[in-house]
């Protein structure tokens, strides 16, 4: 059984995508959690009604179409960081800093408190006494998003892997899944998951061309690979799920040289006359390929023709993450193509290496990293040719938003949008407007890329979001929401954790240690425990709760109900609301704490305790007593250091990363500053920040824009010639398509029935194309059948091993059942009574009989020569170039790999895997009766006979 669910972005113009996998057994898999630049928290609601039910979560890009959700998802739902979640290296460390970047940046990506949360546990409110308020829901923390990334397991291409159930799933029943490279970003998957006779491809958002730093796409082999088949694993799938995003494309695609052409030769022009050019684009995976291509431009024009107007002008990457977004591509160029990883070589040999030595791929010389509100005024204040790449590509949040502000008004500079930007009605949702009412239409001609549309001076408008206090009765109104949450959660997790706290300990804790507090306002925390416990205790939220809301955990929070019908129910709900408390361990068993085995004179007593966590001594409450010689204010010198102090300088370095927690210093980064910028101080003034609860305030803005605006596709997808071309050669038999606009799919779906030959009534080949919400059945046309062995026939049955698995071939005579064969005698008996009596009614059937499972036994001696002749051995297995290679020389001959993917033995014979698996073998033919021959043919033979030691041959007995 495969039912597939799109829970975001089918057959619309969001780029943001969500797919539930339902397989045979109740085993549920979410890919992707994607959200669009409207941030709301109500399209998310579908996703959060399947949490307590998901077996695996799974990512694919570290971009916010694919995970832009997911720290809100790890926040505000309490299950979802208990499932088991999947990706690779560079999905995790991009995706971090991705949303690092989003939350320090965009106030609203925290998303509102929806109007019917509010009216459901407001008491005496209603929605439509007045607008909704807009009360932003806590954002995560920087460290938060880094410990909910942490929680990710990271995946390495082309290994099968058997992931963990989470703890209210089914057992997977050896569900594997298995990570291909699919371009588009550094570490992008194309997913392949088996589950029974299921083998799922779930390719979404991939790009088969060659990039500067990417490499195509793994249908064909992926890097290196020169094969003209579709590799086997991915090939001829029961379904698969493909995104149709540029099958009608507005603007026809370009070649990557032509298109890098084009965003030089703009960049070029814009200036050698003095303009600044502003590049938005996303500030992890797509905006390193364009900070490679113009540090590398800049590198190569030193000595060049333009070389003055390439020196004048200077580079910035603006992102408040881009420092380890830049460290990270550093120590990621493995998962890069082989250009990348043969230029890191060089640069490691000075004497092959250019005027550029010792630099990397990413050590870069032109491009200024700006991580600072502070830099960007400045260098937006400064006069002179400058390339500005921002986050983000909609210009919906991030530096991209303030730099265009800043440059509107000058004709000449230019903004260059890198993708379509077809949602929303934003600043960069009109830019891409204003231009394809200009140049759109020239679909035909590819200089249509790169063609300059002139604002002219006209006038937009658009929305600004600032951020401040709640006021009136907005503030008990949210506090009547935070007591409901706590309430719902509670009841998802019994052993009393929240995601609402901020630093809930529950796990093998003392209690005396989770209810110590420490110096802060204590009038602050008793008002609110005071506000939560009025809101708990008021009459609504006393019977705020259903019986359908608390689940099983009815009989945990109603008296008197003793009973609870779990029939029909899935996971926890089956299962008594109980938690056992976990004991904390590390990598080397249980948790020690060093403050529990401190001596006398090592100890910082408080209150009678040890301080945990090398913490300094906390000055004395009032009405405590003092040790002899303290001091109510002690000064913070020498020794440890104050938590005053420690606190200020904690404060100046949140200020000063932006987005914190994940800087480890800025590894000569400053070196790239400018010199008129290295002078000044690098000190920001701290924000204004609003303690508490707060809200967005919307507020209408007009621009008026005299600049110039142009597109070059840098967004790295597939066009439709790459899937008219890739989906006829993999050969699905149930084809799904998401993740586009509902033109461009249905043009998609009617180009793959005719190419695929859906419309034949011969075909099994299906296409869907299901719309946000709509599961389809797109389970394998197969037909399956339980038999039992029997016991004659099991003593005959000779098991071979291949890889951990035990394969056998089975030749028998299907027998019914022993019910059957009961029902039939008694049948017989029936009719022959029948007859006997003269009766007419000869034919009427008799009562039905409850059958069983049929039985395979031996078959018998009459049949025996007859299947034989019939049945052929079979080779089971698949034999790795390089066990074969490790094979070949334990046995003492020699054996090393020779251009692609061919391993040459003694010399002579070459062993060869194409893309189907075959393994071919050349060399044996060609020798003479020599006694040199002699010995390279018994190599030919010594080769084959370990090849086939590696398979296991299965013949019917």
């Amino acid at each position: 059984m495969f039912n597939f669910t799109p829970l975001f972005g089918a057959l619309s113009d969001s780029n943001a995508t969500q797919s539930l996998l339902e397989l045979d057994g109740g085993v549920k898999i979410l890919v992707d959690v994607g959200w669009d630049e409207d941030f709301d928290a109500g399209k998310l609601k579908e996703l959060e009604r399947h949490v307590s039910t998901l077996s695996v979560i799974l990512l694919t890009h570290a971009t916010p179409a694919h995970l832009g959700a997911f720290a809100h998802c790890c926040k505000n739902f309490p299950l979802f960081t208990r499932i088991p979640i999947y990706a690779t290296t560079p999905v995790i460390s991009l995706g971090r800093t991705l949303l690092q970047d989003l939350y320090a940046s965009a106030s609203l990506a925290a998303s509102t408190i929806p109007t019917s949360a509010l009216t459901e546990s407001g008491y005496g409110y209603s929605g439509h006494e007045g607008q909704d308020p807009h009360i932003l829901l806590q954002p995560p923390t920087a460290d938060e998003i880094a410990s909910y990334f942490s929680l990710i397991n990271p995946l390495k291409y082309s290994q099968p892997h058997e992931p963990i159930p989470s703890p209210f799933s089914p057992p997977l029943n050896g569900l594997t899944i298995t990570a291909y490279g699919a371009g588009h970003t550094l570490g992008g998957t194309i997913w392949h998951i088996q589950h029974g006779l299921e083998t799922i491809v779930y390719a979404v958002d991939w790009n088969q061309a060659r990039e500067n730093i990417l490499s195509g796409a793994a249908w064909l082999g992926g890097p290196g690979a020169s094969g003209t088949d579709i590799i086997e694993q991915l090939r001829r799938p029961t379904a698969l799920v493909c995104s149709s995003r540029g099958a009608d494309p507005t603007i026809a695609g370009i070649g990557r040289n032509r298109r890098d052409e084009l965003l030089v030769n703009s960049i070029r022009e814009t200036i050698a006359n003095g303009g600044t050019v502003l590049i938005p684009s996303d500030s992890s995976a797509r905006i390193l390929e364009l900070a490679y291509l113009l540090e590398h431009t800049w590198r190569s024009e030193v000595g060049g023709l333009h070389a003055a107007t390439y020196k004048n002008a200077k580079l910035y990457l603006a992102s408040k993450s881009c420092g380890a977004t830049v460290r990270y591509a550093r120590s990621l160029l493995e998962w890069m193509d082989e250009s990348i990883i043969r230029e890191a070589e060089n640069a490691q040999q000075p004497e092959k290496s250019d005027s550029h030595k010792g630099r990397g791929p990413f050590d870069f010389n032109h491009v200024k990293l700006v991580e600072r509100k502070s830099q960007v005024n400045r260098l937006l204040s400064s006069e002179g040719p400058r390339v500005i790449l921002a986050s983000s590509s909609s210009l919906e949040w991030g530096f991209s938003r303030e730099s265009l502000r800043s440059l509107a008004t000058d004709d000449r500079n230019l903004v260059i949008l890198t993708e379509c930007i077809s949602t929303g009605s934003g600043l960069g949702k009109q830019l891409w407007d204003i231009w394809m009412k200009k140049h759109g239409s020239q679909d035909s001609d590819e200089n249509a890329q790169a063609a300059v549309a002139s604002t002219g001076g006209m006038a937009i408008n658009y929305q600004e979001v600032s951020v401040e206090g709640l006021s009136g009765n907005q503030t008990s109104l949210y506090q009547q929401w935070l007591a409901k949450q706590h309430q719902l959660q509670s009841t998802l997790q019994p052993d009393g954790g929240t995601a609402l706290e901020t630093s809930a300990d529950v796990v093998d804790e003392p209690e005396s240690e989770s209810s110590s507090s420490s110096d802060e306002d204590d009038t602050e925390q008793q008002g609110k425990a005071l506000n939560v416990s009025a809101a708990l205790s008021h009459p609504r939220h006393k019977v705020g709760l259903s019986d359908a809301e608390l689940g099983i955990s009815v009989l945990l929070r109603r008296k008197a109900v003793h009973d609870y019908d779990v029939r029909g129910k899935k996971g926890r709900e089956k299962i008594f609301p109980f938690v056992a408390r976990k004991r904390r361990n590390d990598d080397f068993g249980d948790l020690i704490r060093p403050e529990e085995y401190l001596r006398a004179e090592e100890r910082d007593d408080v209150d009678g305790e040890a301080a945990r966590n090398g913490d300094s001594k906390q000055e004395a409450a009032l009405g405590q007593k003092r040790k002899w010689g303290e001091t109510t204010n002690k000064p913070a010198t020498g020794g440890r250091r104050s938590s005053s102090g420690l606190s200020k300088r904690r404060r100046m370095s949140d200020q000063g990363d932006g987005a914190g927690g994940d800087r480890d210093g800025q590894e000569g980064d400053e070196a790239h500053e400018d010199a008129s910028e290295s002078d000044e101080s690098d000190y920001e003034p701290a924000e204004a920040t609003i303690e508490g609860p707060v809200k967005a305030v919307f507020t209408e803005q007009d621009l008026k824009l005299n600049l110039k605006i142009t597109y070059i596709d840098f967004s790295g997808i597939h066009d439709k010639r790459s899937l008219q071309m890739l989906i006829p050669m993999i050969k699905p038999r149930k084809l799904i398509l998401v993740g586009g606009g509902e033109r461009e799919t249905m043009t998609l779906a009617s180009d793959c029935r005719r190419l695929l030959g859906a419309d034949s009534e011969e075909s099994n080949v299906t296409v869907f194309t299901p719309a946000v919400g709509t599961t389809v059945n797109a389970s394998v046309d197969t037909n399956a059948w339980t038999v039992k062995l029997t016991q004659g026939l099991v003593r005959k049955l000779l098991w071979q091993n291949v890889r951990g698995l035990g394969v056998v071939a089975i030749t028998g005579s299907l027998e019914p059942s022993e019910n059957e064969q009961t029902n039939d005698d008694q049948n017989r008996k029936k009719i022959k009574l029948a007859a006997n009596q003269g009766q007419e009614n000869l034919r009427e059937s008799p009562e039905p009989v409850v059958t069983g499972t049929p039985a395979l036994d031996v078959v018998p001696a009459s049949m025996a020569a007859a299947t034989r002749s019939v049945a052929q051995p079979l080779h089971v297995g698949d034999l790795r170039l390089a066990d074969l290679r490790r094979i070949m020389q334990a046995s003492g001959h020699s054996a090393e790999f020779r251009g692609e993917g061919t391993l040459l033995i003694d010399g002579a014979v070459a062993v060869r895997k194409t893309g189907t698996g075959k393994i071919e073998l050349d060399g044996g033919g060609l020798f003479t009766a020599t006694p040199r021959s002699r010995s390279l043919d018994g190599t030919f033979h010594a080769v084959k006979k370990k090849i086939y030691e590696g398979l296991a041959v299965v013949a019917s007995g």
